[in-house]
């Protein structure tokens, strides 16, 4: 039986994907990993790191003895399993991401980072705003996450650690995919990162947006069945 291990996204815990590891279970050994600082899982820094995420993986994998693995990726998850493969190629089979973004710029960055104020959050999604206070009320608390997040994001959006260089390293076989009505990830950049990897291909989910939430995880664990060996 193969392994595949689960990494949610940026404001997730392992809660997020774990209904998606319950219909992949009779086919894989299936693991979730939660990133330092998200969730139940206390942060080591005062900031978030990319590097550091993928090092929280190693030391997971480790944990569990696990030699080797295929990693699924949601949002910010993915590009930690892409950082991974590159760095670190003998422990990952493949790769499979969803909404995963890979054009950062400081444009970008500011934008996204837009959206993560506390305040406004809370006056105009109060239901999201209680949602992340409960997931991440032993990680530092919800706001401190929301900061951490946006310093992370305007770090890639100045020096991007998944780029052009990046997925020249990738010998893996890799699925991006990307939903077609998501207004995070745009299907152009995410056929463009999928063009670059050697063995990348894309796959476009019909009337999909970015939340995970929002998903059809039926169709979405079809099209990791079909994927991961």
């Amino acid at each position: 039986m193969a392994t595949i291990l689960l990494i949610h996204g940026a404001l997730g815990s392992a809660s997020q994907v774990a209904p998606l590891g319950a219909l992949l279970a009779d086919v894989y050994d299936v693991h979730v990993v939660e990133l330092e600082g998200h969730g139940d899982t206390p942060a080591s820094e005062t900031s978030y790191n990319v590097g550091r995420f993928a090092q929280g993986v190693r030391d997971f994998m480790r944990g569990q003895r696990i030699e080797r693995a295929a990693i699924f990726g949601y949002s910010m998850g993915g590009y930690v399993a892409l950082h991974l493969a590159a760095e670190s190629p003998e422990l990952v089979t493949s790769v499979a991401t969803l909404a995963t973004k890979l054009a950062w710029t400081p444009a970008v960055a500011a934008r996204e980072t837009s959206r993560l104020d506390p305040a406004t959050i809370r006056n105009k999604v109060p239901a999201f705003a209680d949602v992340l206070e409960r997931r991440h009320a032993k990680a530092g608390g919800w706001e401190a996450v929301l900061a951490k997040t946006s310093a992370l994001m305007i770090e890639l959006g100045e020096r991007p650690i998944v780029e052009a260089s990046t997925f020249t390293r990738i010998s893996q076989r890799v699925r991006l995919l990307v939903g077609d009505r998501d207004t995070v990830v745009t299907v152009d950049e995410t056929a463009a990162a999928a063009r670059a990897i050697g063995r990348g291909e894309l796959g476009v989910l019909p009337n999909t947006s970015h939340p995970f939430e929002q998903v059809r995880l039926s169709l979405l664990a079809t099209l990791l069945r079909e994927f991961v060996e």
